[in-house]
């Protein structure tokens, strides 16, 4: 195997392995658990989930950028990238501890080990410019979320076969106290662990220029003040990131509350969410690897345009259907366009980057998805506690109707990537 090909396969293992926490942690199993077990009531619990959902972004928004200047002005993207994401298994595996009524135990939890995923995110995606060309980034980056997909996609099949369809779980769990849902924490945690391991041997090692002291901190500040003082020049990156700050607001909106919505609105329990997770992700492996292809051929632009409207769509059944079958049709939509919308969203970015700038700008890029990302799980929650409070709303209807501030996201974001030029 060719080194370049071994070190964008190690890059995929990646997103094979960080997937599980965002398929079970975050949209299907924990966020739902949380709501109905922890807190015990779904609205209510909708209302706490979206708040510290706001509270990651708001930490992510602030340090991506930061570590973004440090890793370029040091050379220590593979280190930062191994740091959060041990950071990340090991808060997962104490989301197992957190019992019934142990409400900001859980969200403490879940707040450091989200907002450590993230910022392994920042530092993955960096490595998008050197893995890639004009020419194939769509496709490689398209690789690397449906290779992603595919490992969701077996970590729930994994838990499905083991812990939520035998009569008596595997390996002694117990379904008393939430034990059976608590384990999948367990399981996303030494998945994420074993799987992330070719990337950390086939990634390049770092080319580390200069120690992490005052001097360095000071010379990244003064490089993240230099990129807003030279922001003019790369107006079009900035149209694009104003644009992305919008839909990718929805998408995590989404993705945040899927899980919650298909437990408190229809009454999914474990075994039915893992299903309807592996359909989600069958739909975006399946998304991701076709566009990522045609990415290449139409540009990430337009992709991300199409993307954009097929959410646009699944979410205007949530909020105005109220069907279960209609609700299954929503997510196969929401799965096959959320993987080419992240993956086009990325290889445009490569493109736009500027070069030598690629995890500050990376970093930019997380900052721009994360600088609002506060907005659309706050103001859900807020309908959400407003529909409940001063409508007299039942808590189904409060859930679904507090979903429907994902439509004015989608479509400001769409309004505003109209006007980025590709090249």
């Amino acid at each position: 195997m060719k080194n370049t090909n071994k070190q964008i396969l190690g890059w995929c293992f990646y997103d094979f392995a960080n997937s599980s926490f965002t398929t079970i942690v975050v949209t299907f199993i924990y966020s739902a658990f949380f709501t109905d077990y922890i807190v015990g009531d779904s609205a209510l619990g909708q209302v706490y989930w979206g708040n510290a959902v706001t509270l990651c972004a708001i930490i992510i928004a602030f340090l991506s950028p930061i570590m973004g200047a440090i890793a370029d002005q040091g050379g220590y993207r593979k280190t930062f990238l191994l740091y959060w994401t041990l950071i990340c298994i090991v808060f997962t595996f104490l989301l197992y501890f957190p019992l019934k009524g142990d409400i900001f135990l859980a969200l403490f939890i879940f707040i450091i080990a989200n907002v450590a995923f993230e910022m392994g995110c920042v530092f993955c995606n960096s490595y998008v410019p050197t893995l890639t060309n004009n020419t194939n980034a769509g496709k490689i980056s398209g690789f690397g979320y449906s290779f992603g997909y595919l490992g969701g996609l077996l970590a729930l099949f994994l838990g499905l076969v083991t812990i939520a369809l035998p009569e008596t779980p595997m390996f002694g769990i117990s379904k008393d106290f939430g034990q059976n849902y608590r384990s999948m924490n367990l399981l996303v945690a030494i998945w994420f662990l074993v799987f992330s391991i070719p990337t950390f041997l086939w990634l390049e090692k770092d080319t580390k220029k200069n120690k992490i002291n005052t001097d360095l901190i000071k010379n990244s500040f003064n490089q993240i003040k230099n990129t807003f003082s030279d922001i003019r020049k790369y107006k079009n990156t900035v149209r694009f990131l104003i644009a992305r700050l919008f839909y990718n607001d929805a998408l995590i909106t989404i993705f945040s509350f899927g899980g919650i919505i298909a437990n408190g609105v229809y009454g999914f329990g474990l075994e039915k969410m893992l299903t309807f997770g592996i359909i989600l992700g069958i739909a975006a492996g399946v998304g991701s690897f076709i566009m990522g292809y045609i990415d290449d051929y139409i540009g990430p632009k337009k992709m991300i345009q199409i993307s954009n409207f097929l959410l646009l769509i699944a979410t205007i059944i949530v909020v105005f259907v109220n069907s279960e079958t209609f609700f299954w049709i929503a997510g196969v939509l929401v799965g096959f366009a959320s993987g080419p919308n992240q993956s086009s969203s990325r290889s445009l970015m490569s493109k736009l980057c500027p070069k030598g700038k690629e995890n500050e700008f990376f970093g930019f890029f997380a900052f721009s998805g994360k600088i609002t990302a506060f907005l659309g799980p706050f103001l859900l929650a807020q309908v959400t506690m407003l529909s409940l409070k001063y409508f007299d709303l039942s808590s189904v209807q409060a859930q679904r109707y507090g979903v429907s501030v994902v439509l004015m996201l989608l479509i400001v974001g769409s309004i505003n990537l109209y006007f980025v030029k590709e090249d």
